[in-house]
């Protein structure tokens, strides 16, 4: 009964099986093929019986392992790795059929590998999580034929494992470097201009073009007898809070990541850039309450916290409650703090159900509102219009994306600064706009 469980029949199998059919068919209009069908039938018979032998004389002729990363990125491609070993005399036709957890919701996944005798072979293939949590592979089957083809045996290998999907965690990588260097703006589209400077003395340096006049030390230049200059530094230890709004506004998924993933992988980031910058990193989300905060501070276990809070943020997808955030920042954030709030107004209506509660945020911290564009309705926009029907749809798209750049000049209105971003383009328009905001010295 093992033997019957661990047997499975190749389509080469059926072909060969189909021929002889065919031939013991045509046998009754030519009486002559009738020797030669049976004639088949027996070769095919042992040839069968010699490559069952071939494939279950030896016990473990095929080793396997799976190799999984301890967590996934949220969005990022990442590697799963395959080890193969052939210990059968003669050369191995291996199918490998992972069982992927269900949120891929891949039903077809299979990886074709030839192995020379006693030969290792190790490969990867990539998988692309886009929700957060558990994720549960089950086993691993490789299913090896001979040179025949025309069974195969079935091997099993890895127990089932769970491997958790964090917010996009490698991407922190990509701007560490950058963050340590203060090069993080040519990331960006625009160039910062500087046009102030804090209070905090670095040191004095020798003049060279394209300092600030205005710094020169005069005292310093006389002694010297050559020009110098005071060099300030940002300030340090600023709190700086990522709030998320996780109502249900932020479930529109764009390229299958939903707004609020796109949120949290970005409030990770920018967590890290602002760490590297000797400020303060905190966050917290909202929707009928606050929760999952994490206090701004600056110390080596930060990251590891917002790591962990922003992987356990779980949501129902309320209706926001923007008083409710506005009564709790009042109450708990004393000192004045910049606020990134990641949300999303559609329509003008929406925003001014809300502009109280900006403003007054507004009043005692540096606030900058976040929204985002639909993308798809860009799409729709560009395209050329043939029917009024589609006539129709063009100029409702507009008039959407026209409402959002009008929710952009009524923020700055009331000296609110925001940020009109597509989804793909949020986490460096963020890191741009704490960078600038340093430049300027306004926090």
């Amino acid at each position: 009964m093992k033997l019957l469980k661990r047997l499975y029949i190749e389509n080469r199998f059926y072909y060969m099986a189909s021929a002889i059919v065919v031939l013991f068919l045509l046998s009754f209009i030519v009486e002559w093929l009738f020797f030669i069908s049976k004639l088949s039938l027996f070769v095919f018979g042992a040839f069968f019986l010699f490559d069952i032998l071939l494939l279950f004389i030896v016990k473990k002729g095929l080793l396997a392992a799976r190799i999984t990363p301890d967590k996934f990125s949220n969005g990022d491609i990442n590697q799963v790795s395959i080890t193969l070993e052939n210990r059968y005399d003669f050369l191995i036709h291996a199918k490998v059929i992972d069982e992927l957890p269900e949120q891929f919701q891949i039903r077809e996944f299979k990886i074709s590998k030839q192995l020379k005798p006693s030969e290792e072979l190790s490969f990867t293939y990539d998988l692309r999580p886009t929700e957060r949590g558990e994720y549960h592979f089950g086993k691993l089957n490789v299913y090896a034929s001979s040179f025949m083809g025309l069974v195969s045996k079935r091997y099993i290998f890895s127990d089932e494992i769970m491997v958790p999907t964090y917010p996009a965690f490698l991407q922190l990588k990509k701007y560490d470097l950058l963050a340590i260097s203060n090069q993080l703006h040519q990331y960006g589209i625009k160039k910062i201009r500087r046009i102030g400077h804090t209070m905090e003395f670095e040191q004095i340096k020798e003049y060279v073009q394209g300092d600030d006049l205005r710094t020169i030390n005069w005292k310093a230049t006389a002694k010297k007898n050559q020009l110098m200059v005071n060099q300030f530094q940002d300030e340090r230890s600023q709190p700086v809070y990522s709030v998320i709004d996780k109502g249900r506004v932020m479930k529109m998924p764009f390229n299958e990541l939903s707004l609020l993933d796109y949120a949290i992988n970005a409030s990770l980031i920018i967590s890290n850039v602002i760490l590297k910058k000797q400020d303060k990193a905190g966050m917290f989300t909202f929707s009928k309450k606050v929760e999952n905060t994490v206090i701004a501070e600056r110390r080596n276990s930060q990251m590891q916290r917002i790591l962990e809070t922003l992987y356990n943020v779980e949501t129902d997808y309320w209706e926001s409650d923007f008083g409710r955030l506005y009564a709790d920042i009042k109450n708990h954030i004393n000192q004045r703090s910049l606020l990134f709030l990641y949300t999303n107004f559609e329509t003008l209506d929406a925003l001014h159900r809300q502009l109280p509660y900006l403003k007054g945020i507004a009043k005692n911290h540096l606030l900058v509102v976040i929204f985002f564009k639909n993308t798809e309705l860009d799409v729709l926009i560009k395209n050329k219009a043939n029917t009024v029907e589609e006539v129709y749809d063009k100029v409702i798209a507009e008039k959407f994306a026209f409402e959002k750049r009008l929710i952009v000049n009524e923020l700055k209105k009331y000296g609110i600064y925001s940020i009109l971003t597509a989804p793909e383009n949020l986490t460096i328009d963020t890191i741009n706009k704490y960078l600038e905001i340093k430049a300027r010295g306004l926090i």
